[in-house]
């Protein structure tokens, strides 16, 4: 269980590992499959409900004032990373499908993750207030700014579905319910936080459910069947070598900027990880049918990857810190 904890330390990685592996041995389709989809579409509108229930209006304000690491997350996340998976993307030729170059580009255009930046940081003696915020503020971006970049980079030729019935959805499953959520704290603020267990147990249903509904369409159109051991490697190079540029830049940018060594540990974390929680459901949104499938692994890959990297890291930044 010690070696499975170091190479799995989020139990959640390995609850999506197994619902992608029950997507391979019992995919849901025909008539099944559409109303699953419906079923995505719920959770994913309670996702975003529960995402601005819990996310308070008055902490997003103090976060804005330290603009200036603000602003150089935001950028990082939001335009040197998709440069990353551009790059990275070109580097696959022809040895990677399609699905899965598309799954590269789109990877660099999600917003940081939220508990695991954080966390890491804390250890690692980073900013936590500005890691917090930072992972609240560019989750709540990565609604607008990963379909605007997915839209400009990958377009429709590329498989993303961008049209008006696209945005409806987007204003209809994502903002509409984060906007209820915003607006319902007042009643049930305190509720959510007595029952902070339950919330992160349907969070993580929602996207457990996206992932399935998603990998189960892309086995029944035979596409996962075609990934040999061989795909999947050059794969995992290609994962490997956008964290590691990811995470030496950030570091990097930080003291170019010449920024106290807290925030640069922030910017190190939240800058370089990616969220397969605002990925999955944003997926399963902007690419329909099985195409999904294929797009989400490597964020799912790269989620993992950045786990058993920051947990040593974080450790020797905290010794370093106290030498």
């Amino acid at each position: 269980m010690s070696i499975l904890s170091r190479l799995i330390p989020d139990r959640f990685v390995l609850v999506l590992l197994l619902t992608v592996a029950a997507a391979a041995l019992l995919p849901v389709r025909g008539p099944a499959a559409v109303y699953a989809g419906y079923g995505v579409s719920i959770a994913i509108f309670l996702l975003f409900f529960l995402h601005g229930l819990r996310l308070p209006r008055a902490e997003v304000v103090v976060a804005m004032r330290n603009w200036r690491l603000q602003g150089v997350m935001f950028a990082f996340v939001f335009a040197l990373m998709p440069l990353f998976a551009i790059g990275a993307a070109r580097l696959t030729g022809e040895t990677l499908p399609q699905g899965l170059v598309i799954g590269v580009l789109f990877l660099g255009m999600l917003p940081s993750t939220v508990q695991s930046a954080i966390s890491y940081s804390s250890l690692a003696g980073g900013n936590i207030a500005a890691s917090v915020m930072a992972s609240a503020l560019l989750n709540l971006a990565g609604i607008f700014m990963t379909p605007l970049l997915v839209a400009v980079i990958i377009g429709a030729s590329g498989g993303a579905a961008i049209s008006g019935d696209t945005v409806l959805r987007i204003v209809a499953i994502l903002l509409l319910p984060f906007a209820l959520g915003q607006l319902a704290q007042g009643w049930l603020g305190k509720w959510a936080g007595r029952h902070k267990s339950l919330l992160t147990l349907l969070d993580r249903t929602a996207i457990a459910l996206a992932v399935y509904v998603a990998f189960s369409s892309a086995v029944a159109d035979g596409q996962m069947q075609a990934l040999g051991w061989g795909v999947l490697g050059v794969l995992a190079a290609i994962i490997a070598g956008m964290l590691a540029a990811a995470m030496l830049a950030a570091w990097a940018l930080g003291g170019v900027l010449s920024l106290p060594r807290a925030d640069r540990i922030s910017l190190l974390f939240a800058g370089s990880h990616k969220s397969i929680a605002t990925g999955a459901p944003l997926a399963a949104i902007l690419f329909a049918g099985p195409q999904a499938g294929l797009v989400i692994l490597p964020a799912l890959l790269y989620h993992q990857l950045q786990l058993i990297v920051s947990a040593p890291l974080a450790s020797r930044l905290a010794k370093a810190r106290g030498d």
